[in-house]
């Protein structure tokens, strides 16, 4: 197997150049790693993809292949064990003034996957919406907070006078609906989306997902939309980054993935993607990935663009695979 390339700390200043247009958020060859010595499990490897302003960037890949684990460390809840994430231009991955670290509290909110677990079963509504104002200090007096507070659970289609109830009381729905006011009541800029509509009905989930669409055309917010199922997500990103295992395989613009998926893993996650169609659904043939397809003992593979805005890992040998595949060679 090829070593992978080692980066100095000094690689990732604590500043890069920044001006409008430039990406958002950046995730420079990230690496995150869990415990230590015999135990250590590396479950991110030299995640690379920029998000820019106002896009939703979905980063799709099944069940333990590190999506939850690059969302939590955005919202700096995971450490990188090597790389640096960037907002805004500043170094936010690492140690940062208390100060400044409040401040990215309030900018880049996250909501959480399980909305039963994510909210205090103790706390009313009014209360679990307020702490961020409270904690910020967002508000001149209470009649401002609890108008702020009355505005968010109106804005996500529920009642003000839920707010004297406690989560208990409330359908997984609406208790997401609640996760997503206490995100939005902070006027965060950034919002991590992680797999906000898996615990939910499905025909429940097409009104979150037209509700923080929504808030994203009214507030220019930019989303990074954690999810595990590409079906969902062709309707709300305009990019997708496609993880397996920890690596990123694949990155295109929504459109240019469905047409041209290259490299084999995400074949897979499409082939899964059920058709309306029973008897066509009955006769599709389900594409298996199989990671011994590639042989990286001599030739290092590298996440390269192919153009079009596609990018694909693989040895130098697979992109030109990928490159006569794209063009219909």
């Amino acid at each position: 197997m090829a070593e992978e390339k080692k980066y100095n700390p000094a690689d990732f200043p604590a500043e890069i150049p920044y001006q409008e247009g430039d990406p958002v958020l950046s995730i420079r060859h990230v690496d995150i790693t869990f415990g230590s010595g015999r135990k250590q499990f590396k479950a991110v490897s030299d995640a690379n993809f920029d998000i820019h302003k106002g896009e939703t960037v979905s980063l799709v890949g099944e069940s333990g292949s590190g999506k939850t684990t690059i969302g939590r460390a955005i919202v700096r809840i995971n450490p990188c064990s090597a790389g640096a994430i960037y907002y805004k231009g500043r170094k936010i991955s690492g140690k940062m003034p208390r100060k400044e670290a409040r401040e990215l509290v309030r900018k880049i909110q996250m909501i959480f996957q399980d909305p039963a677990a994510s909210l205090n079963e103790r706390a009313t509504i009014e209360y679990i919406i307020s702490e961020g104002l409270i904690n910020f200090k967002l508000y001149k007096d209470d009649k401002e907070r609890v108008e702020k507070v009355e505005k968010a659970i109106t804005d996500v289609g529920l009642l003000p006078e839920h707010l004297t109830r406690y989560p208990h009381e409330f359908s997984g729905g609406q208790r997401q609906r609640v996760g997503i006011a206490r995100s939005v009541v902070m006027e965060p800029e950034f919002i991590v989306a992680d797999e906000p509509i898996s615990a939910l009905d499905v025909s429940i989930r097409a009104q979150v997902l037209n509700l923080l669409k929504k808030f994203q055309r009214e507030r220019g917010l930019t989303y990074l939309f954690i999810a595990h199922d590409l079906s969902i997500v062709r309707f709300i990103s305009d990019r997708i980054v496609v993880i397996h295992l920890g690596k990123i395989v694949e990155v295109a613009e929504t459109e240019e993935l469905f047409a041209h998926p290259l490299h084999p893993y995400t074949k897979s996650l499409m082939s899964a993607i059920p058709i309306p169609d029973p008897i066509l659904e009955k006769e599709k043939e389900l594409f298996v990935y199989d990671p011994s397809v590639h042989d990286y003992s001599v030739e290092e593979p590298s996440l390269v663009d192919i153009g079009h805005g596609h990018f694909v890992y693989g040895s130098p040998s697979e992109i030109e695979k990928y490159k006569a595949a794209r063009e219909g060679k």
